[in-house]
């Protein structure tokens, strides 16, 4: 973790360096901006697979007709029990036919979402199949018809009927 840690510093030096001083050779495009999630009015909807991540890029889901998946890098609350679990636990939730759960996670957490990830803008909405993600400023809400589901931001997580 460490490594990655002393890694990501020095992209991010690099990275300021070259922003500040003008990078590249005249005539070069700048940096590219990030890709955004396209919706048409307030809700998207499709039968594919939907990848986005919050603004922040602390959150990130897909959305299938198969269900949801949502990471989350950072947070501040107690990570969940799930039974059998030897690793950790409050970095992944799962939403599909079988419900809500938070999912097992044997290795490092989630890093926080890359600028390749499209984003959803606070206040979009992307739906696949019978599953519905929302964004907002305070976490990303995400339910299925009949309205089961869960809310996730940094500080708090909440199960849905």
């Amino acid at each position: 973790m460490a490594v990655d840690a002393v890694l990501v510093t020095v992209l991010l030096v690099l990275l300021v360096v070259r922003l500040v001083s003008g990078g590249g050779s005249p005539g070069e495009a700048g940096p590219t901006p990030s890709p955004t999630v396209q919706v048409q009015g307030p809700t998207a909807s499709s039968s594919q697979p939907v990848s986005f991540r919050l603004p922040s890029g602390n959150i990130a889901c897909s959305v299938a007709p198969s269900g949801v998946t949502c990471t989350i890098a950072n947070i501040a609350y107690p990570p969940p029990v799930v039974p059998g679990c030897d690793g950790d636990t409050g970095h992944v939730l799962l939403l599909n036919g079988d419900g809500f759960a938070f999912d097992c996670v044997n290795g490092p957490a989630p890093a926080v979402a890359g600028d390749d990830v499209p984003v959803l803008e606070y206040g979009s909405t992307v739906t696949s199949g019978p599953y519905t993600c929302s964004s907002a400023t305070n976490g990303v809400t995400c339910t299925d018809d009949e309205g089961v589901g869960f809310t996730l931001a940094r500080a708090a997580w909440q199960e849905l009927p």
